[in-house]
């Protein structure tokens, strides 16, 4: 029982290391040069109108560049609320016999 707990406590001092060295490796939150993060929201403001004619920006990102993202998240969602409404079904009918 005590190894248990031994170990128990090394894990976890190991795993909060590990997200600790994982977090002093980000860049500084809002860090402008970050060249991570500028070149896709560059392409986004400078050429939406050009590649996908529409007016309104989010419109064409969530449209045109996210469309099989935004497709998936939708069929996501909705097989959440599918699986609520049939676990609620299914509870009725047993409380009712």
């Amino acid at each position: 029982m005590r190894i248990r707990k031994l170990l128990i406590i090394i894990v976890a001092l190991l795993a909060a290391y590990g997200i600790l060295v994982a977090v002093a490796e980000l860049p500084p939150y809002g860090m402008a040069d970050n060249p991570v993060h500028n070149h896709v929201s560059e392409r986004y403001i400078n050429k939406a109108l050009d590649e996908t004619g529409v007016t309104n920006m989010v419109t064409a990102i969530v449209l045109d560049y996210r469309a099989y993202d935004t497709m998936f998240e939708t069929i996501v969602l909705f097989t959440a609320a599918l699986a609520v409404v049939i676990t609620l079904k299914v509870s009725k009918r047993k409380e009712k016999g």
